[in-house]
């Protein structure tokens, strides 16, 4: 999975794969979810890690957040895009603890 991973993923952007919660967090992203639904996934996870490694990704374009305005309070999804959503197709059948 590691060779695969690498495999899809630029050389420049394999520093943000090392980080601690950028896999994990890609490999729950399968399907838009809300911040809430990550950390129960990621049940170790605190909500600074959390929220920090999606601001990461999201920097570099590889997960997308989107208000739902419709929502009462609006509520942030965020789904994988571009490399990461190659890497979370690679991670998938991955079990979570």
């Amino acid at each position: 999975m590691a060779h695969k991973i690498l495999d899809v993923s630029e050389e420049k952007e394999q520093d943000l794969i090392r980080r601690s919660w950028t896999l994990p967090v890609l490999a729950t992203l399968q399907k838009p979810s809300q911040f809430s639904e990550i950390k129960r996934n990621l049940s170790t996870i605190t909500d600074r890690a959390l929220s920090q490694s999606l601001r990461r990704m999201e920097d570099r374009q590889w997960i997308h957040r989107r208000v739902e305005n419709t929502a009462r309070p609006p509520m942030p999804i965020y789904h994988s895009i571009n490399t990461g959503a190659m890497i979370s197709n690679v991670t998938s059948g991955v079990i979570l603890d």
